[in-house]
């Protein structure tokens, strides 16, 4: 499982200053990387709601500005990759490698916004976006910072609105 993991990332994903892979590859490598660990947060809590896969969906087009046939296919690749993983490394150290600061505490943002999409974060969902966010290196005030914009938007998204 580990060589078929391997051969993946080698086929689609370049390492720094490599110029094997095209633009295109590489982007569509750190973009399944990102949706790959959000695939992992709809799972945190051991129960994976139609809600939570919705918000990776939702979450996934959002961020990098995909049609719904691009969102469907990346959701499914890295369906497939969180199910071969053995660690959240495999993952984090594209992001590492390739985003910046910003773009890495909207990964995190991204990580509350699905753990959000059930109304309640359950301790294991708290716990692995915490568990991401030092891996990626984002400072406690960014990854309160992106709960809170996450959570601003699910309450905005969930509120009725009066009549």
């Amino acid at each position: 499982m580990l060589s078929r993991i391997q051969q993946f990332f080698e086929r689609h994903i370049a390492e720094p200053g490599s110029a094997a892979h095209s633009e295109a590859e590489r982007e569509h490598g750190y973009q399944l990387a990102t949706a790959a660990l959000l695939i992992e947060m709809s799972r945190a809590d051991n129960v994976v709601l139609a809600v939570e896969r919705t918000a990776v969906a939702q979450a996934v087009r959002r961020a990098f500005d995909l049609d719904q046939a691009g969102t469907e296919e990346l959701v499914r690749l890295a369906e497939t990759q969180a199910d071969e993983a053995t660690s959240l490394y495999e993952f984090t150290r594209l992001i590492n490698a390739h985003f910046n600061d910003r773009q890495k505490e909207h990964v995190v943002e991204l990580l509350w916004h699905v753990a959000f999409a059930d109304g309640e974060i359950d301790k294991y969902e708290e716990h692995l976006v915490r568990k991401i966010a030092d891996l990626i290196y984002v400072p406690h005030i960014a990854f309160m910072r992106a709960k809170h914009h996450a959570k601003t938007r699910w309450e905005a998204a969930n509120t009725p609105t009066p009549r």
